[in-house]
């Protein structure tokens, strides 16, 4: 591959680097888009998360103690990793697709294709929405 034309996806430095925030050059939004928003997206930011509380904890292992207390010191706190990584994936998403010069609510996409039956059946009973009708917000 020569030095002018553009990458597709990023080397192993670069992902670490996405991963916890930086940028990955323009030439690169098609997978970044497919990353934030595409099958899967959410249980890769978990492990995103999840990954830097782990090797945090690790150390604790070493510790000699039982399995019992081994757990005492490092579930609770892994467990609320995770819970958290879960509650704000989908501002994390956004705010990296934004990062990126991507539409914030391509978030939404995998969610709107799912429950796009809800809506065709709304609309079959009710009718369509009004134009005036303001969206209710976001998922929290």
């Amino acid at each position: 591959m020569s030095s002018d034309t553009p990458r597709r996806k990023p080397n192993v430095m670069e992902y670490i680097g996405y991963s916890y925030g930086r940028r990955l050059p323009d030439s690169m939004r098609d997978w970044v888009r497919n990353d934030l928003t595409g099958k899967g997206a959410i249980g890769r930011w978990m492990i995103r998360a999840a990954i830097p509380a782990a090797l945090f904890l690790a150390p604790f292992w070493l510790i000699p103690a039982s399995l019992y207390v081994h757990a005492e010191m490092t579930l609770p706190i892994f467990i609320w990793v995770v819970i958290f990584s879960h509650a704000f994936n989908n501002a994390w998403r956004r705010q990296m697709l934004a990062k990126h010069g991507l539409d914030p609510e391509l978030v939404d996409v995998q969610k709107r294709k799912r429950e796009a039956h809800i809506h065709r059946a709304y609309i079959e009973r009710y009718g369509p929405r009004p134009d005036a009708a303001q969206p209710q917000g976001h998922d929290i």
